[in-house]
């Protein structure tokens, strides 16, 4: 059996665990040279309900890489505004840590692998077609690739392309290999209509800002600097692909997080603006270079899908992470990722395909996130463990938990202990 995935990010890496568990031959093909991709930048784990959600993974067998973040954390059981209880992982160690990680399950990894086009047959794909001439067969496929880019998307929906961690002007833009072999491509929007969302963070340089600034975060791991009235643009948060920040607190203040570098908690800051502020007279931005304008606009291609993470209308297609849905969050994509590699070895083995019951968080969070044509303004909706409306949501139904033996032992009486590991 051999299941071939496109794109390398928390979901790529998910589904390739996973898949590997089960699969002779596994092939993980990453457009870029590092894998992870917003996971390069991102950070933030186990903030509110995502706790729940990393350790129903982890009951279920599946939090191989929960346990990675935990592994390479800066700081555990943070608060900030609107979040309880947060993990932050160090950004720069991450990537490192998951590669190893990936290689030593014996994954073929391939950097630099990025997929054009794809040859199908009857609702299936028999192989992807990449760059550099290469053709890959395949059992089953499972398609990560993100919802961002190319850059053409970043200048028609955003401010043109922001340099941020995907790289795109060096390495290419992201392929719809869904749309490519039949699928049902979407967007989302915000509130005034317009397509995608920004990202809804940046990072700074710690060498750029004052010393004293730069101890308080490493200390505490949260530093929030009061902005002037002037400076307070509540608008800016309607434009935020993350609903779960888009608090007036993260516009009335610069929320500061130590994730390695340190994480700026908006999607872009006027960098003559910043630089007024006391303390970040020399400031610089790392991720996006362009932070003092724009960022880089996601949601732009999302595919149909199934509560198994098949693509409508492609047969051996699997989804996992944004391009299976509005969800935000690497915790989110690490469930999206896990369920489509479980469920692509399952199809490759003519077994019939699993769905996590909806008496579950993780079932019922790909199922509702999944209704997409179903509710009003549905396409503005982004759905997270963390905030917004599911996490809302999560609290009346009674999934919400930060007691792992309650956790551990809800999944165990749903048949559901160690599901990810059996076949």
């Amino acid at each position: 059996m051999r299941v071939v995935i496109i794109g390398a990010g928390w979901s790529g890496c998910a589904a390739a665990i996973e898949a590997k568990k089960f699969a002779d031959e596994v092939i993980l093909l990453e457009r870029t040279d590092l894998v992870l991709g917003c996971g390069n930048v991102g950070g933030i784990m186990r903030n509110n309900g995502r706790y729940t959600a990393a350790e129903e993974l982890i009951a279920m067998g599946g939090g191989e890489l929960i346990k990675t973040c935990d592994e390479n954390a800066t700081h555990k059981n943070l608060n900030f505004p609107g979040h309880e209880g947060a993990t932050l992982y160090n950004v720069c160690t991450i990537e490192g840590s998951v590669r190893r990680f990936l290689l030593k399950s014996g994954i073929d990894l391939r950097l630099i692998s990025r997929v054009l086009d794809v040859v199908t047959k009857n609702k299936k794909i028999k192989k992807v077609l990449l760059s550099n001439g290469d053709e890959i067969e395949g059992d089953v496929f499972i398609e990560t690739t993100g919802s961002t880019g190319p850059m053409g998307n970043c200048l028609k929906y955003g401010n043109g392309c922001a340099m941020c961690v995907l790289r795109c002007p060096t390495f290419g833009g992201r392929v719809s290999i869904a749309e490519k072999a039949g699928g049902r491509d979407f967007s989302g929007e915000r509130e005034n209509g317009n397509i995608g969302a920004f990202s809804g963070s940046c990072k700074l340089d710690k060498g750029t800002i004052n010393k004293s600034i730069v101890e308080d975060v490493e200390r505490d791991g949260v530093k929030i600097i009061k902005l002037s009235k002037e400076d307070i643009n509540m608008d800016k948060l309607k434009n935020k692909v993350c609903q779960q920040y888009a608090l007036k607190e993260f516009a009335e203040n610069l929320v500061l997080l130590d994730t390695g570098h340190i994480k700026l908690m908006t999607y872009y800051y006027p960098l003559e603006k910043l630089r007024k502020i006391e303390g970040f007279e020399n400031v610089k931005f790392i991720d996006p270079y362009s932070g003092g304008m724009g960022n880089s606009v996601r949601f732009v291609s999302v595919t149909k899908r199934d509560d198994y993470m098949n693509a409508i209308g492609v047969d051996n297609l699997f989804l996992g992470g944004e391009k299976s849905g509005l969800i935000v969050g690497h915790t989110e994509a690490m469930v999206s990722g896990t369920l489509a590699g479980y469920n692509a070895v399952r199809y490759a083995l003519g077994k019939e395909l699993f769905k996590i019951p909806n008496n579950s968080l993780l079932g019922d969070f790909i199922s509702y996130s999944n209704n997409i044509d179903n509710f009003k303004d549905s396409r503005v909706k982004r759905y997270t463990f963390s905030g917004a409306e599911y996490f809302a949501r999560m609290k009346e139904l009674g999934f919400y938990s930060r007691n792992n033996d309650e956790i551990s032992l809800r999944i165990e009486k749903l048949g559901l202990k160690d599901i990810f590991n059996k076949i």
